[in-house]
């Protein structure tokens, strides 16, 4: 068998971008909810002392619009924060999915030299010719949103934490962003629903002439017209007949990833047209060389077929116990 990835490069968290645990996006609402405990205190003090003011006077009056003043931007930096609360546990359930998938891949055995889809970098082959902004400078430890103490707490103070978390969410939601690309791109999905493995990737012995030949997929036998997925999201760059292959489609995944699917009944998509991971791409059928309905599936790394089961294993939901 062989893994087309590396162990110096071989996961999606390779790079300058990591990926960010649970406890930061614990950390970043427990932050939040602090900050407007402490306005919410300062502002009870507030309104407490306007409202011993003498009714009908000038500071009564002052006190009055004051107080309407302080609970305003209190209602305002509640909303600010609950605004903030789905995003953060949206990001977690993403992170952790990202998490699992990396944990697999770091599991199984470096025996390649190609590495796994991670996400591209302005600067790295792949983005030459892109026009996009130049970054750099030093690399330091990000700051804490909050920092100051209860005396310095005060209205634009935790305004400032508020946007300081906002922007700080919105940076690691880009990041997991280009993570999640680079994961739809991998194809490790199970390209039928059901189904049973047929002849596995490698020599066999060839059904019609019974001789020794290498088969560059694997066979899943399934049903004629049992929808055929796509193994992860990509460009489709042919559909149509293709000698023994019969009805055949080939996806690009990018990071020299290419997955083709043969002896298809019906193709469902066409050449040029993007696709999302399990997308219905084609029904399974018996077209070209083949002895019955069956998907012949190929994933094939910078033009070389590799074993399609090590990728769907990543995929593989984990054994119960």
């Amino acid at each position: 068998m062989k893994f087309p990835w590396s162990s110096s490069a071989g996961d999606l968290t390779r790079g300058d971008v990591r990926f960010v645990t649970h406890e930061t996006a614990r950390r970043a609402a427990i932050a939040s909810a602090c900050a407007a405990a402490v306005l919410a205190l300062a502002g009870g003090v507030a309104i407490g002392h306007f409202a011993g003011a003498p009714a009908g006077s000038a500071s009564g009056f002052a006190a009055a619009n004051q107080h309407h003043y302080v609970v305003g931007e209190i209602g305002r930096m509640d909303a600010s924060i609950a605004l903030l609360d789905p995003r953060i546990e949206r990001l977690a359930g993403e992170l952790a999915q990202l998490r699992q998938f990396d944990q697999r891949l770091r599991a199984l055995p470096a025996r390649g030299a190609a590495a796994a889809p991670s996400p591209a970098r302005p600067g790295e082959e792949g983005n030459q010719g892109n026009d996009s902004d130049g970054e750099g400078g030093p690399a330091l430890a990000p700051r804490r949103c909050v920092e100051a103490s209860a005396a310095h707490a005060n209205a634009k103070a935790v305004n400032g934490a508020i946007d300081c978390m906002a922007a700080t969410l919105s940076a690691l939601e880009q990041a997991t962003a280009e993570h999640e690309a680079a994961w739809d791109a991998f194809p490790g999905r199970r390209p039928i629903e059901g189904g049973r493995n047929g002849s596995p990737f490698g020599n066999r012995i060839d059904p019609f002439t019974q001789r020794l030949s290498f088969h560059p997929g694997m066979d899943l036998v399934a049903p004629a017209g049992t929808p055929i997925l796509a193994a992860a999201g990509g460009r489709v760059i042919f559909a149509g007949p293709k000698g023994g292959y019969g009805n055949a489609v080939e996806i690009d995944h990018g990071n020299g990833f290419i997955t083709r699917y043969g002896h298809a009944s019906k193709i469902d998509v066409r050449a040029g047209q993007i696709v999302l991971p399990q997308d219905h791409i084609a029904d399974v059928g018996s077209t070209g060389r083949s002895t019955g309905p069956h998907l012949h599936f190929e994933v094939l790394v910078n033009g070389q077929p590799v074993n399609p089961a090590d990728y769907l294993a990543l995929f593989a939901a984990p054994a119960n116990g």
